[in-house]
């Protein structure tokens, strides 16, 4: 806006006193406590019930962005939002409104709201919630205003804002007062914004393809779908321990058997592992299930809630991947993890291979090897450490071994591989499906051996799973299964580095209040 003051030279090079800042904090949080206690004894509420508005400023944007310089309408608004900046030119205050959509010049006169209100508002706070009454107009540089008439707090900020060059500059400070990042950050509300318009082109998306959303249990008898070391807790009335759910999975596909043939969820999903700039322990994901179809069906759906959601969120199919444009709409690269693993290490590997061969293959190539890993889980190794991450572009990584998808069917062509893919970009895992094992004689002896495993000391390994054999047994038809994270999906097209500026309120330490 045009009253906007210039920041401090060098603002953003200044070093911060961190114990003036906090005592510069309390003193201004000790003003505004005094300004409340006279605001009441004044009889005035700083915390009204409610206020209503008639626009919000996207509405008055899109009506009157166009609208000449120096032109004053007849249209009156009502509109409400947080006050940013505020600048006082004797009879003219010029002040910075936000709401959720956007920002908004207010100009106020001491000829047309009086001595007494003029007063009230000069006295306002930056951070206050304040509604407005009046003209929608333009000023004379053509800054899209609305001409004050009537104005009431709404609510009074009694903590100041972030500074506004400084801003939060610690991330830990902005994950944790997320609320704070938020007002002050235009790239965080971006990013968040960007999440939610794939979220909501997903499921635009997946209902023009008759898919149904469902809401299945977060709190499960057995921690499966996945491998991964689920959270444990304890159900007082049943007497009994349940766990987090750690994928979505299995009762999807006892919908499936159930007959509802093409489902989703897109839900919390928690894993009691390790934090990083990839991983938060609770995080988001997409499953779909479609009846009648493969692992090459979904691959193709894959591909298009990709293209869509990039082109509904951001207005392009094109991302920045680590400093390269690439086009999400170019069909993706399909290659199988033996292959690659091929291509590192320049030996041709499988899973029929002895053991012994392949795992001196890793060793000489820095991979070790437990003792409990077979030839599958040998090759995964492998490829996670020596190809994995040059995956830039797109990359739908097939064939994984037997021994690690427990819940895939057998490749049609070779028995020790799967009919499953990976979805990498970036070098990161975005998305995992596969033609869904629907055989419950087959699903059991593969749940047998997670059981073997789990035992054996393989804490992410699963069990069997009664119920949901029981399910199989009714009969479930031919079946791709298909998962996305949601939040590095986000990251991707956000193209923010770190999986917490798209988390709105990540997992940390607990803050230790002084």
């Amino acid at each position: 806006m045009s009253s906007e003051p210039t920041p401090p030279q060098d603002a953003a090079d200044e070093p911060i006193d961190a114990a003036e800042h906090a005592r510069g904090l309390a003193l201004e949080r000790s003003r505004r406590l005094g300004q409340l206690d006279v605001m009441r004894s004044a009889g005035t509420n700083p915390y009204p019930y409610r206020f209503d508005r008639t626009h919000t400023l996207a509405d008055i944007r899109s009506e009157f962005g166009a609208l000449e310089a120096a032109t004053e309408t007849e249209v009156h608004v009502e509109v409400a939002g947080r006050m940013l900046l505020k600048r006082d030119q004797g009879k003219l205050i010029f002040a910075s409104l936000r709401d959720r959509d956007g920002d908004i010049q207010l100009f106020v006169s001491k000829a047309i709201v009086g001595d007494e209100l003029f007063d009230a508002i000069n006295a306002l706070d930056l951070g206050d919630w304040v509604g407005v009454s009046g003209l929608v107009m333009t000023t004379r540089k053509g800054e899209l205003s609305i001409k004050v008439n009537k104005l009431v707090l709404l609510a009074k900020a009694v903590r100041p804002l972030p500074d506004k060059w400084h801003g939060l500059t610690d991330p830990d400070t902005r994950y944790r007062q997320r609320y704070a990042d938020l007002i002050s950050n235009d790239e965080a509300r971006r990013a968040f914004a960007i999440r939610h318009a794939i979220i909501a082109s997903f499921r635009k998306t997946l209902s023009a393809k008759s898919f149904i959303e469902v809401e299945t249990p977060v709190l499960h008898a057995e921690a499966g779908g996945a491998h991964a070391r689920p959270f444990n807790t304890h159900h007082n009335a049943l007497d009994m321990p349940l766990f987090l759910r750690i994928a979505l999975e299995l009762h999807l596909k006892r919908l499936i058997v159930g007959g509802m043939e093409r489902v989703y969820e897109i839900g919390r999903v928690f894993r009691n592992e390790g934090i990083s700039t990839r991983h938060n322990p609770e995080f988001t994901m997409m499953e779909l299930y479609q009846a009648f179809g493969d692992y090459s069906d979904v691959m193709a759906i894959t591909e298009e809630l990709f293209v869509a959601a990039a082109r509904d969120a951001i207005g392009t199919t094109i991302v920045d991947i680590n400093g390269t444009p690439t086009d999400l709409a170019e069909p993706f690269r399909r290659v199988r993890m033996i292959d690659l693993v091929a291509e590192k290490t320049g030996v041709a590997v499988h899973p029929s291979m002895e053991r012994e061969e392949l795992r001196a293959l890793a060793e000489k190539h820095n991979v070790h090897v437990q003792p409990q890993w077979g030839t599958g889980k040998i090759i995964e190794e492998m490829f996670e450490a020596l190809a994995e991450h040059e995956l830039m572009a797109p990359t739908f990584v097939t064939g994984h071994p037997v021994e690690i998808s427990p819940l895939a069917r057998v490749d049609r062509n070779d028995p020790f591989l799967t009919e499953r893919f990976e979805l990498f970009v970036g070098g990161r895992e975005l998305a995992n499906g596969y033609s869904e094992l629907n055989d419950p004689i087959e699903q059991r002896l593969r749940f047998e051996d997670e059981q073997k495993a789990k035992e054996a000391g393989n804490a992410e390994a699963g069990t069997v799973d009664e119920d949901y054999l029981r399910a199989l047994e009714f009969g479930m038809p031919p079946t791709g299964g298909l998962g996305i994270g949601m939040d590095r999906l986000t990251m991707l097209i956000a193209g923010v580095p770190t999986i917490r500026d798209i988390i709105l309120f990540p997992t940390l330490r607990p803050e230790v209040f002084e």
